[in-house]
Order: structure tokens, then C-alpha cells, then sequence
């Protein structure tokens, strides 16, 4: 079969990348690998291939070869002529699994063979090309989709009105957070389960991996069905405390991505245009633009979801929502915990395996750190940047227990090696917050704020996040 079209619809799937899916929707199988073979598809397909399922969930080239099997008994099944590419639309069409017809039509015309036609490539570590496509002319032998006026959302005017009967009243609740999935799956195919009435599922919006296209499936003002769990605001710094209880679809507003949460990065299109969509949604519903009311699935349904990941970059997501909206930062470059949360031009984070993830409420961001006290520096390590010398303000938030140290240190460390100072604070008090640790004359480059364990014994230090400002 043509390699070409095996990676137009690699591409299209996963942007190349070896995903292992998660469940995302009941009633629909995780998907895995590069070409996102799941349940029924992907067991036909290794047997097709002679392959073990876990092989050809786990090893790329038994997956391709699980892949290209079973594309090739679509095509034999349907007769197609194997020397003209277009021609392969039609099994392309049954591989892809989509059973809305406009989807299926949208699959083909506008994302594989869109791709065929104009090519791609995706890069390595150092720029260096992983793997290309090059452009063909090809015109795929399947019906063009409907031909009628798309409706704009009724919401959000940049957004297609695709209707989903999954949906219902939010029983007096207004909404007041957004939550941020992945499909665990291709937009198009994603969309289209989430407006079928068998799906019991939906969400009000879903963004497409470019963020050229947005679906919308459900009005604002109603509840869709994204998320399966009461609230707990232990899972989320202890905000909004009194909704405890309450289903979080009654007050919440879930943005779906054409994606995995395994997948190492997400693309700047999709991040854009999900920022502007999450802006106008928070606009308009006057919902805070912060990590506590504009988090991720996995947060508030930790027991079976981990949507949209560790890669979905959540500093530049946040910063890029204010800016859209026009805010006027209030803070400053944020440092946190979690590297995925930084800009590495901007942050980072280093420390040693000593350091263990902590689970209290209160943390800001995805999460924190802690270690016990002990006669030994081992610090845990926020570094920043800055383009020019100048002074600023150090903050820091950390998650308050009575078995934190009274006396954390946090040594600032200017960009030249030279210690400005230390100082000891009160873990057991003031979580949940920004502390002021002070201000400093810094140099061009790469500062340091460590929390050093070398204190009191018998305690624990918390290492959360710092602002510099």
C-alpha cells in the first residue's frame, strides 16, 4: 500500500507520535500507537498482521504493520484501484471508524488528503527533522461534504454549530469554571461521537489540532456532560469549597482538543486558538482567568481521567487567556513546581530524587514538592531569567501543615554565583498564598531561589512555586 498515505493518515491521527490513549469517553476504546488503532480495529489488525494486540499497541513497526493490514483489507474489500492514491478514500473513510457521514467526509477531504496535497514534517531535539512528507497531487475518490451555510456557534462566533443532543439544565447553577480535556482522539472523529445521541457524553466546545476549526456542541447556559465526578475542592487549592458535592458539569464549561494527554507537546495553533476560546467563554461568564477555575479534567476526576496531560503547557495557556482579554498583569513570571507549567526560556525547576510530590489542598498549579529537614543542602531549585539587570520582588506559595518547618530556608542566588541572602520562613502558616520573600538587585541571566532542607530536623519543607515581580 502507498507509504504516503499510511503517514497522511499517521499524521492526521497522532502527528506521529506513539500515543497510549486513555478512556476518555465510555463506550469508546483507548487508542494507541501511531496510527491510533483501538479496540475491535486493533485486534483485527494485528491478527491481520500476524502480530500480538500488545505488540502492535507497544512497537511501532509491529503497529504499522497491524495498520497497513487492515487499511489494505478495507481496500480489498472495496475493490479499490491500487494504483491511483485517490482511490484509497473509501477505505481510508471505513479505517478511520467514524460513522457521522459529514465527519467522515471532513476526515477525508480536509485532513488526510488535505495533507497529502500540501505535506508536513515534524522536528526532533535540535531542529533536525524526524519525519517528512512530501506533497502529491492527489484528489480523493469520495463525496465532498454537504454543501450548505455552517452555522456559527451560538457562543462563540469563531465556532462551528454542530449540535449535540447530549446535554441538560444546569439546575440553577451558572458556570464559573472551564475545564480543559483531551479527546484521546482525532477532532473529527471526536466531535461526531459527542453529537451522537448514543454517546451520553459531549462537551460544549472541541478544538481542532491546528486551531483552525472549533466545534461548538452545547449553548454555554446549558450543562453538557464532561465531566463524571462531584467536585472536591481538596482537589483544587481549596477553591469554591462550597460547591463540594455539587457535579461539576452543572457549573463548569468543558473545551475539548484533537489530541492525548501522551503526546509530548501540543501545537501552537491549537493552544492559540483554545486561549482565545477559553478568553471570551471567561469573558462572558465572568469566570477568573486562574490555574483554580480554568483547570484540567484529570485534576477534578483524578481516579480515571488524566486529560490533557503532563505536556499541556499551562503557564503559556494562562498567560496567553489574559492577554487576549486584555488583562493587565497583576504578577509576575511565575515558577513552578511542575516544569510543564513553565516557559523553559523563562523557568525551571531542578531537584533531587529526595524530593517527593505532595497531595494536600492548597498547592498552586498542578501540584508540590516536599523533603524532610535534615543536616544537608539538597535543595530544590527554581531558576529565572532575565534579559537585563534589574530589581525585583520575590514571593513564594507553599502548602501549610502543622509538620512543615518553622524555619525554611530560601537562599537567593544571583546569576553570578554570589549568595544576596536567606531567609527562614514559616511553613505552618500563610498557605495557599503568595509570601513575600523580598527584593533584590539582580544581574542579566540565570537567578536562583533554592529551598535548602538544611534546617530544624523533624519537619518538612514545601516547595511549590515562586513569583518574581
Amino acid at each position: 500500500m502507498p507509504a504516503d498515505l499510511l503517514k497522511a493518515v499517521s499524521y492526521v491521527e497522532t502527528r506521529w507520535e506513539m500515543v497510549r490513549g486513555g478512556q476518555e469517553f465510555e463506550g469508546r476504546a483507548p487508542a494507541y500507537g501511531l496510527l491510533a488503532l483501538r479496540g475491535a480495529a486493533l485486534e483485527r489488525a494485528a491478527e491481520l498482521a500476524g502480530v500480538t494486540v500488545e505488540e502492535a499497541r507497544t512497537q511501532p513497526l509491529a503497529h504499522l504493520r497491524a495498520g497497513a493490514a487492515l487499511l489494505r483489507s478495507h481496500a480489498d474489500e472495496l475493490g479499490v484501484d491500487r494504483t491511483d492514491l485517490g482511490a484509497w478514500a473509501p477505505a481510508v473513510a471505513r479505517f478511520s471508524g467514524i460513522e457521522h457521514a459529514e465527519a467522515r467526509a471532513q476526515y477525508i477531504h480536509s485532513e488526510v488528503y488535505d495533507v497529502l496535497r500540501k505535506g508536513a514534517v515534524a522536528y526532533g531535539p535540535g531542529e533536525q527533522v524526524r519525519v517528512s512528507l512530501l506533497p502529491t497531487q492527489a484528489q480523493a475518490r469520495y463525496d465532498m461534504p454537504s454543501v450548505r451555510a455552517m452555522a456559527a456557534g451560538p457562543d462563540y462566533a469563531s465556532s462551528i454549530w454542530r449540535a449535540s443532543p447530549n446535554y441538560n439544565t444546569r439546575s440553577g447553577y451558572s458556570p464559573q469554571m472551564i475545564v480543559i480535556h483531551t479527546c484521546e482522539g482525532g477532532y473529527s472523529g471526536c466531535w461526531s461521537w459527542l453529537a451522537n445521541s448514543s454517546a451520553q457524553a459531549s462537551a460544549h466546545y472541541v478544538v481542532n489540532e491546528s486551531g483552525t476549526e472549533i466545534s461548538q456542541l452545547v449553548r454555554e447556559a446549558d450543562r453538557a456532560w464532561h465531566v463524571a465526578a462531584s467536585y472536591d475542592c481538596g482537589l483544587n487549592g481549596s477553591v469554591k469549597c462550597n460547591l463540594n458535592g455539587v457535579s461539576v458539569n452543572h457549573f463548569s464549561v468543558g473545551i475539548e482538543h484533537g489530541g492525548y494527554a501522551s503526546q509530548t507537546s501540543f501545537p501552537t495553533g491549537q493552544i492559540d486558538a483554545s486561549a482565545k476560546l477559553s478568553c471570551d467563554i471567561a469573558r462572558d461568564n465572568n469566570i477568573t482567568r486562574d490555574s483554580y477555575h480554568i483547570v484540567s479534567h484529570g485534576r477534578l476526576q483524578p481516579a480515571t481521567r488524566t486529560d490533557p496531560g503532563p505536556n499541556w503547557p499551562w503557564s503559556t495557556y494562562l498567560s496567553k487567556i489574559n492577554s487576549y482579554c486584555g488583562a493587565v498583569p497583576t504578577v509576575g513570571l511565575v515558577v513552578d513546581s511542575n516544569n510543564a507549567n513553565n516557559d523553559s526560556t523563562k523557568g525551571s525547576v531542578q531537584m533531587s530524587a529526595n524530593w517527593a510530590v505532595g497531595a494536600n489542598a492548597g498547592y498552586y498549579g498542578n501540584n508540590y514538592y516536599t523533603a524532610t529537614t535534615a543536616a544537608v543542602s539538597d535543595p530544590f531549585v527554581f531558576s529565572f531569567y532575565l534579559a537585563a539587570a534589574g530589581t525585583r520582588t520575590i514571593d513564594a506559595w507553599w502548602v501549610a501543615a502543622s509538620n512543615r518547618s518553622t524555619t525554611a530556608p530560601f537562599v537567593i542566588i544571583d546569576a553570578n554565583g554570589n549568595n544576596l541572602g536567606t531567609v527562614s520562613v514559616n511553613q505552618q502558616l500563610n498557605g495557599g498564598q503568595w509570601n513575600t520573600l523580598g527584593t533584590w538587585s539582580f544581574p542579566a541571566g540565570w537567578n536562583k531561589v533554592q529551598l535548602s532542607r538544611w534546617t530544624t530536623s523533624g519537619f518538612y519543607v514545601v516547595a511549590d512555586a515562586i513569583q518574581v515581580r
